[in-house]
């Protein structure tokens, strides 16, 4: 079975979750830099870190979204 190109809905769903989770990302990132709490610095960190393959993950599906 041959990969076929994403539909419409599906690309947009794609962008919308790559958004979500560039934004979710970069929170982490900020709000790291004004944390003291050393469990929640971690937990911070995991999120960073578990958002990092997700947005690689959702890469990946670029050359199959639909460009219009």
């Amino acid at each position: 079975m041959g990969q076929e190109d994403l539909a419409f809905h599906e690309t947009m769903d794609m962008h919308e979750l790559l958004n979500l989770k560039t934004v979710g990302l970069l929170k982490s990132k900020m709000v790291q830099g004004i944390v003291f709490d050393q469990d929640l610095r971690a937990l911070l960190e995991k999120n960073v870190q578990v958002s990092i393959m997700d947005i690689k993950q959702l890469q990946r599906l670029y050359p199959y979204a639909k460009s219009q």
